[in-house]
């Protein structure tokens, strides 16, 4: 993957599910890694006891003087710190906006203090919100948000917004026009524009990571937050069966969680000043569908129920492409789906 990693990185939000388990393949590799986590009680009711001997500092990234302390001595941060999820409503704006706007300013005029240039970024698909759909009598184009009236009566997928008609869902790149909707969507792009400014005021580098479904072992329960692969294990975990929303058709792509903690490994060694954004997907997209009747048959427990109930906000297709993650950070993922998808079925979860 061409040049060394940093030798020393600080981890924000290490504790978590993604976070950990980047530390702990930071700390395999050599590298001398020190985690920065304020352990959200939303997130941790304690301390993880898979946290091992990584130093850790619990603190808020939104703190100017514990971000001063943790970043003495880093030669380069993975920022994975945030809420996650698509939130639950309106009044959860103010939350999101502080965590993961306000947290990656403070985060970056920190960097900016102490004089360490380099960042990877944990962005999300999110920002493409409905993804990348094509016409066949009008080309590429960008469907609006669904409404509830089509939802309601089982029209799931978006039309031509010229003519109506049926689209085809495409492979989203990275210089796809950004399209978030919803709260959490509308964080994750305002992090990687505050990134971009870093960069190109200190000719830093900065690397987004444009994380897609991700899944494996350290997930958290189920929660208004949590991942629909970690809903339905808990489920499974109840002896219920996954509710599906939708008719389960929705196409996504599923990436391992150690597969993830690879990518961050292989930005921590990309060479290039600036910002760059990554999708960081394995390529091989599944239905929801798909996923729910694979994780239920490696339970052993019921099939998944298509409920065609939804949530506004939700989007229908996003797969992205991972072609320049592959040719630029020669990362592309292992995990193949099924093989993930039986170990996910047993793997612990986070309480």
């Amino acid at each position: 993957m061409g040049a060394v990693a940093p030798r020393h990185i600080l981890v924000t939000g290490g504790a978590g599910f993604v976070g950990s388990h980047v530390a702990d393949l930071l700390a395999e590799q050599g590298a001398t890694v020190r985690i920065l986590d304020v352990l959200l009680p939303a997130a941790h009711r304690s301390r993880p006891d898979y946290l091992g001997n990584h130093e850790m500092i619990e603190g808020d990234v939104r703190d100017g003087a514990v971000l001063d302390r943790a970043l003495v001595g880093v030669d380069a941060v993975c920022h994975q710190a945030a809420m996650v999820g698509l939130g639950v409503g309106v009044a959860d704006m103010p939350g999101y906006v502080a965590h993961n706007d306000l947290g990656t300013a403070q985060l970056l005029a920190a960097m900016d203090r102490q004089d360490v240039g380099t960042l990877v970024l944990a962005s999300s698909m999110v920002i493409y919100g409905e993804g990348r759909y094509h016409c066949a009598e009008h080309g590429l184009v960008r469907p609006p948000a669904r409404a509830a009236a089509d939802l309601t009566a089982g029209r799931f997928d978006p039309r031509c917004p010229v003519c109506g008609a049926a689209l085809e869902p495409g492979l989203v790149p990275e210089d796809a026009a950004p399209d978030p909707r919803n709260t959490y969507a509308a964080t994750k792009l305002a992090q990687e524009y505050l990134a971009a400014t870093w960069a190109r005021e200190t000719g830093g580098t900065a690397v987004a990571l444009r994380y897609h479904n991700i899944y494996g072992p350290r997930m958290p329960r189920n929660t208004p937050y949590a991942g629909v692969a970690s809903i339905f294990r808990s489920a499974l975990a109840r002896g219920q069966a996954p509710q599906v929303f939708e008719d389960g058709a929705q196409r996504r792509d599923f990436v391992h969680v150690r597969d993830v903690a690879a990518a961050n490994l292989a930005a921590l060694r990309y060479e290039s000043s600036g910002f760059t954004a990554f999708n960081i997907c394995s390529g091989q997209p599944h239905t929801i569908a798909d996923m729910a009747t694979a994780l239920s048959q490696a339970c052993e427990g019921p099939p998944p129920v298509i409920t065609g109930r939804f949530r506004l906000g939700d989007v229908r297709h996003i797969v992205a492409s991972p072609t320049r993650a592959t040719t630029e950070l020669n990362f592309h993922a292992t995990t193949e789906f099924t093989e993930g998808m039986t170990e996910f079925a047993t793997a612990p979860l986070r309480p």
